[in-house]
């Protein structure tokens, strides 16, 4: 609803005002689509959805072929969850884009959102962001949180810091790894209260002081 508030109605404004931003600062944006959003169950199935539903995994290939002829210069990415770490996922991750590869099909990146819990950090996190990266394509941590049981304490922020630190040392040591995406900039924003009731504190600045930790 960003981008179409209703139907065949488009706007950009909020991330023209974000770039915008970003260039009165010096700064560099992450320019991609993530074209495919969550297709994975936990087991490394599909998720049912319409598209699956009527085509079957046929609209995987239709949608980054369109993606790529309507901009041929942006970075295609497949985008998900609890692929942090390996497992069934991430291998199903694995085996879609080299799927894809072999038909040909444009993908130019996996994004890992890294919605993590304190002192959960995966311990194969680093390995299997570099089999994403054997693969040719971009790697980047795309919507990166550490959540925690409220209330905060100084045990649980100090895991946390060191949580947020091992993830970017994992991603610093794979040369696929092109970036970290945090979601969102304080607590004051963030979604994790809204899906997981007693539960938060998960951004690296807090809602009330916008103390980094």
């Amino acid at each position: 609803d960003a981008t179409e508030p209703s139907r065949g109605v488009f706007t950009f404004s909020g991330g023209d005002a974000i770039v915008a931003q970003a260039q009165k600062n010096g700064q560099l944006v992450r320019v991609s689509w993530d074209v495919l959003n969550e297709i994975l169950n936990d087991d490394g199935t599909f998720r049912q959805s319409v598209f699956f539903t009527t085509t079957g995994t046929s609209y995987i290939s239709t949608a980054l072929r369109a993606a790529r002829a309507a901009d041929p210069s942006a970075k295609l990415y497949i985008n998900d969850f609890n692929i942090e770490g390996m497992g069934a996922k991430s291998t199903a991750m694995v085996n879609l884009v080299r799927s894809l590869q072999a038909q040909g099909v444009p993908i130019d990146g996996i994004g890992v959102q890294a919605h993590l819990i304190v002192g959960e950090v995966p311990p194969t996190l680093q390995a299997n962001l570099a089999q994403f990266a054997a693969l040719g394509v971009e790697v980047a941590i795309t919507e990166l949180d550490v959540r925690m049981t409220l209330p905060a304490t100084s045990a649980l922020l100090a895991q946390q810091q060191r949580d947020y630190q091992t993830v970017v040392a994992a991603c610093r040591a794979v040369s696929g790894c092109i970036g970290i995406t945090v979601w969102d900039w304080t607590d004051k924003y963030s979604w994790v209260p809204g899906a997981f009731p007693g539960q938060g504190a998960a951004c690296p600045w807090d809602a009330v002081s916008d103390t980094c930790i």
